[in-house]
């Protein structure tokens, strides 16, 4: 009896989400936009980091070609998420592999016009989705994005 107690208790810590130890081990990780530690004039770190079919964005904000925050929050928004969708398309997906994205925002006044922006990105389900009130964001900007996707 203890020795099927001690089988069920350690089989599932075997197989996680299905695979042995020794494939978790050898996942593969692939950066885009990467940054490493001996880079000490880049900002540390990736722009995402593609483990296994699972895609993690950094944050990220949309400026103009200066660096400068445009007129609009819709403009904004536009190239904020311009820019998740070029990152997703790096990793051969689209926006409909989001999953989760978290929106930062310094004035959540701009939350409707951020969404009227945001809904045009997809032709599915939409991904879960928090959006915060964060205060001053990098550049005065009025958004930063960051999101979760996996490959469908």
């Amino acid at each position: 009896m203890r020795r099927r107690m001690f089988v069920a208790l350690v089989t599932p810590l075997i197989l996680v989400n299905g695979l042995a130890p020794a494939a978790l081990a050898d996942e593969s990780r692939q950066y885009f936009d990467a940054a490493t530690a001996a880079d000490s004039e880049a900002l540390p770190y990736s722009g995402a980091v593609l483990a296994g079919d699972t895609l993690y964005l950094a944050g990220r904000i949309g400026l103009e070609a200066d660096d400068s925050v445009p007129e609009t929050a819709a403009e904004e928004a536009k190239l904020v998420l311009d820019d998740m969708k070029a990152a997703l398309e790096k990793a051969g997906m689209t926006m409909d592999d989001l999953v989760f994205v978290q929106v930062f925002c310094s004035d959540v006044a701009h939350y409707a016009e951020f969404n009227r922006v945001y809904r045009t990105y997809f032709t599915g389900e939409f991904p879960a989705r928090a959006f915060l009130g964060a205060g001053t964001l990098l550049f005065d900007a009025r958004f930063e994005v960051q999101g979760i996707a996996v490959r469908r």
